[in-house]
């Protein structure tokens, strides 16, 4: 909410902060447009010099050809082909050439269809100018050149997309000149390779800018096309930026139309007021670019001073005038701001905040005196409505504490009821499969009886056999009995029995081995000595069978199951640990606290969900204790500790 003195405030000061801010904005757009202008033709004067310089170099180069072709130690030279490779070697390396070379007539001639500089010479003439060579062309000169030619192309934000990874042309100061003496006649050719050229591009930029003095940081770049082969610009501290490429819009601009560029750009990593000028070779094509510019930022910055500056000045002489007005009107405004403080507390929560006297006899001071009354009358109102809000709030939590405990105890006692109705049904559909099951059970051990009578005395011959069968028939109704004590154990009582976990083991191996042979799953079985146990083997067993079952289960095909036992003492008491392992899928971290819950299955439609529960029940009943764990990276492994 605005008060009434900022109201004035701006009534006030509205023509000063409007006026004067639009006047100066506009004077100093004026000021940066020219400064900009300013700008632009010192750019232009910089690339007009260094376009001086590249000429100067082309026109040196054309004289120095031409002194060596006229002079008398070159015809002494050309009497003996030896001599004079040796001549033009030391004279290259004079002049700091890249090559230097003599052509007869007959050789000229086939030159001169490639390249205009050597037409012009072997018309009589002589020409120096800008050319392109392939990278053929440098090896065919030198192996050297065709390696200082070559740049790996450098990826340039706003650069024409490109699929060259290597610019291996070379950008070549040719020069070439007539020969004529009284017995022959031919061309010299000189040239200079300007890739990776950095004494030239270095010339460039000091003649440019450290003749004008440190204030601006100038670079200067030569391309070829639109890639940097010979540049000052930093890609990093001590990188120069070699390989890397022009904008598009720069290029479009200067070699597409064959303009000029004189505006500010985006060089390599920066801003920069930039001029670039294309350049032609001995066909007329434009080939490249030169480049001359320096960093925008420091010319940028003294804009933003100067408008730092003229606005902080403006801002300065709002800030001295209004407090001075402000104080003036402060007598009128002060009670209307201490009932404004007022309202804000109240609407805080403090109902005992009051205006209090404004000492102020007319208008103001009643209107002050009415808000206190009605603060007076609605803190009274606000208590009452307090002490109803509290009996009510007690009322409301004491009911909903008699409905949480009403719901949890309806809860509890539906989850014993359907635990119950479960377990029933458990118990019936176990009985009667009990009684199916020991019908054809007693069937099995009666026709063993009838065949060792009938065999007699050759029934010897197949006595493991038939003693194997009987031990799974008392196993089967083993099972049964336990399965029945697992549905209504009061009706069962137990006995203490000892087993020999190595001979469970392998017994339980015996009774799966049709399983793992059909899943394909490799078996590892570690079994050291160990004391027997406080269980029955029956009951053992059916816990290793169950847990062997699982873990191929898991496995769903090929896989390795690790079963072994060794002697282990919990808690001070001795005993013995059987680990059964696998590198199945594992258990998700969310139910492994659940899984030996009755019914509780991740195979739904192909198990009760009671094994591992049963497993646990006939583990704790002998003294034990049964755990679960996955193993990294994959699989779960369930370990059976019993008591010796």
């Amino acid at each position: 909410m605005k008060s009434v003195r900022l109201h004035l405030l701006v009534l006030a000061l509205l023509p000063l902060v409007v006026l004067i801010p639009t006047l100066l904005t506009v004077g100093m757009a004026r000021w940066t447009a020219s400064f900009s202008a300013l700008l632009i033709t010192n750019v232009a004067s910089d690339l007009q010099i260094a376009e001086q310089y590249l000429q100067r170099i082309m026109a040196q180069s054309s004289s120095d050809i031409q002194a060596i072709a006229g002079s008398v130690s070159f015809a002494q030279a050309r009497e003996n082909p030896a001599a004079l490779e040796r001549y033009l070697d030391e004279q290259r390396q004079r002049l700091g050439l890249d090559f230097l070379y003599h052509l007869t007539n007959a050789k000229s001639k086939a030159a001169a269809k490639r390249w205009p500089v050597i037409a012009a010479a072997a018309a009589g003439g002589s020409q120096t100018s800008i050319d392109i060579f392939h990278a053929k062309d440098l090896k065919a000169r030198s192996a050297t050149l065709a390696h200082q030619a070559s740049l790996p192309l450098i990826a340039t934000e706003a650069a024409v997309p490109t699929q060259r990874s290597t610019e291996d042309r070379g950008m070549v100061v040719h020069s070439a000149t007539a020969i004529k003496t009284h017995r022959q006649s031919g061309v010299l050719v000189g040239g200079t390779l300007l890739n990776r050229n950095l004494n030239f591009i270095d010339t460039i930029n000091a003649l440019v800018y450290r003749a004008k003095g440190s204030d601006r940081q100038g670079t200067a770049t030569l391309f070829l096309e639109d890639v940097r082969i010979s540049t000052n610009v930093r890609l990093f501290e001590d990188v120069r930026a070699l390989g890397t490429r022009v904008s598009a819009a720069v290029r479009s601009r200067v070699l597409d139309e064959g303009l000029t560029w004189l505006d500010r750009a985006f060089v390599v990593n920066d801003w920069y007021i930039s001029g670039y000028q294309p350049i032609t070779d001995s066909f007329g094509n434009r080939v490249g670019m030169l480049y001359v510019g320096f960093l925008e930022a420091p010319y940028r910055a003294t804009i933003r001073s100067a408008y730092v500056i003229s606005f902080g000045a403006l801002l300065f002489v709002l800030i001295l005038t209004g407090p001075l007005f402000l104080r003036m009107a402060r007598d009128i405004f002060s009670p209307l701001e201490r009932m404004t403080r007022t309202m804000e507390k109240v609407e805080t929560g403090d109902l005992a905040a009051r205006i209090g006297p404004v000492g102020a006899d007319n208008e103001i001071g009643e209107v002050a005196a009415h808000l206190d009354t009605l603060l007076d009358q609605v803190q009274e109102r606000d208590k009452a409505l307090r002490s109803w809000a509290d009996e009510l709030n007690k009322r409301v939590d004491q009911r909903t504490q008699e409905l949480q405990k009403a719901n949890q105890k309806l809860e509890a006692t539906f989850q014993q009821l359907v635990m119950s109705e479960k377990l029933a049904s458990i118990g019936e559909i176990t009985a009667g499969v009990a009684h199916e099951i020991n019908n054809p059970v007693a069937v099995i051990q009666g026709n063993i009886d009838v065949i060792r009578t009938f065999l007699g005395a050759q029934a010897a011959t197949m006595s493991t056999e038939l003693n194997l069968i009987d031990q799974q028939v008392l196993r089967i109704d083993a099972i049964v009995g336990k399965l029945l004590q697992f549905a209504r154990p009061s009706e069962f009582e137990t006995f203490e029995e000892t087993s020999n976990l190595g001979q469970i083991v392998k017994d339980s191996l015996v009774l799966v081995n049709h399983v793992i042979l059909k899943e394909g799953i490799e078996v590892i079985c570690d079994t050291a000595k160990c004391p027997n146990v406080k269980i029955s083997s029956g009951e053992l067993q059916q816990v290793v069978v169950n847990l062997i079952m699982n873990s191929l289960q898991a496995m769903t095909g090929q896989g390795v199951l690790t079963i072994s036992s060794h002697p282990h003492e919990r808690d001070g008491v001795a005993g013995a640990a059987i680990i059964v392992a696998d590198t199945g899928t594992g258990i998700p971290p969310n139910r492994i606290k659940t899984v030996f819950d009755p019914f509780y299955t991740t195979k739904l439609g192909h198990g009760t969900g009671l094994g591992l529960s049963i497993s646990q029940t006939l583990v704790q009943t002998a003294g034990g204790l049964i755990t679960v764990r996955n193993l990294s990276p994959v699989g779960a492994a369930f370990t059976v500790w019993l008591p010796v």
